[in-house]
């Protein structure tokens, strides 16, 4: 059992009329929100930086093993999309906006885009991405720790696939 007292539920109602007009951000909501749509907004144009260079990858792909390299790049775009989607919709839940600006993408972006010359080249380039989304989402993991769970657990659930995809790349570049 922990220390936490839990409240009761008259005061959880009163509570919940207050600020109706923040939706799902309630008086309990105890991360700095400015600083977390911050991180929500960096990660999610690292993420379409990610899809992008995976799309580029993903038709450029030329050589013994392009067809096998091509498809994970496919896999793997789509994913880096399906994480920018559930970053934008938690921006949206906590009441920003998220910035799909092309021209805010590289310059917020963790990860850079590096087209690679050839396929060795594609595939570097994705798994430096990838280990940089990897420490840069630990951290902002760690940052969050228990003041935002939601968004801890978000993040938790791409790093997962995250490191995934470093494991995908490093095989892929064991191989070329």
């Amino acid at each position: 059992m922990s220390n936490v007292e839990l409240t009761d539920v008259k005061t959880l109602r009163q509570r919940a009329r207050q600020n109706v007009e923040d939706g799902a951000v309630t008086k309990g909501y105890s991360a700095d929100r400015e600083e977390i749509l911050r991180l929500l907004n960096e990660s999610l144009a690292t993420e379409w930086v990610c899809v992008l260079r995976y799309k580029r990858h993903y038709f450029m792909a030329e050589g013994i093993k392009a067809n096998v390299a091509a498809e994970e790049f496919l896999e793997h775009a789509n994913q880096e999309m399906a994480h920018a989607d559930k970053l934008a919709e938690r921006i949206v839940q906590l009441g920003g906006e998220p910035d799909f600006n092309p021209d805010n993408l590289s310059k917020n972006s963790h990860a850079q885009y590096v087209a690679g010359k050839n396929l060795k080249e594609m595939v570097l380039e994705d798994l430096v991405a990838e280990r940089i989304a990897i420490d840069s989402y630990r951290e902002i993991i760690q940052y969050i720790g228990e003041s935002d769970p939601t968004t801890r657990r978000i993040f938790e659930d791409i790093l997962a696939q995250e490191e995934e995809h470093a494991d995908d790349m490093a095989d892929l570049l064991k191989g070329l």
